[in-house]
């Protein structure tokens, strides 16, 4: 204060305290109220289901039955499971209880596994969409009547479409394919 030639009260030296204190925690007040791991979670779900679905309609219809070995899953039940688990596990981290749906098999024909894919990944975006960081330490119930953390589920997710992404990946390159990811995107 004394080097701007300003004489230094009490009561300036609170305002300056409290400018300061503004200033050192504005940032961090603007990081949380964009929710960044939420929104990056949003973000993923959205480039990861983009692939996923891509990579289920690249394959023919009459390859839904493939699997590399019978102990693997079929692509049909690949899609069931991630249909299925896109429910439960977007619910659970959004706090909102998917539509009932159809039972769906791995044998159903293409078209209506995708659409079923496609809505449950639009399930996910509706209950991820109030999603923000708040809450990322909140317990939630989980299989086997375990409780785990929204960000571990979270993370839990993000692994299982992974995985499933470089199943779908595999097959596809095993049927002389290549994986949405690994194709070349057009000139804009």
């Amino acid at each position: 204060m004394r080097a701007c030639n300003v004489k230094a009260t009490p009561k300036r030296e609170r305002i300056v305290r409290v400018i300061a204190l503004a200033l050192v925690c504005l940032p961090a007040v603007a990081i949380a109220q964009n929710a960044p791991v939420a929104e990056a979670f949003r973000d993923n779900a959205k480039k990861v289901g983009d692939n996923l679905m891509a990579a289920a309609a690249e394959f023919p219809a009459d390859k839904y039955s493939y699997k590399p070995t019978p102990a693997q899953m079929s692509v049909g039940d690949i899609v069931v499971h991630l249909a299925q688990g896109n429910d439960y596990l977007c619910g659970t981290i959004g706090g909102t209880k998917a539509p009932q749906r159809a039972k769906l098999s791995g044998t159903d024909n293409k078209d209506q596994l995708i659409a079923a894919l496609k809505e449950t990944f639009a399930f996910c975006d509706q209950a991820l969409a109030s999603l923000d960081d708040s809450k990322l330490s909140e317990q939630l119930p989980f299989f086997g009547g375990k409780t785990k953390s929204r960000a571990s589920v979270m993370t839990l997710t993000t692994g299982d479409w992974a995985d499933h992404y470089s199943q779908f990946a595999i097959y596809l390159r095993l049927n002389g394919m290549l994986p949405p990811s690994a194709q070349k995107k057009p000139a804009a």
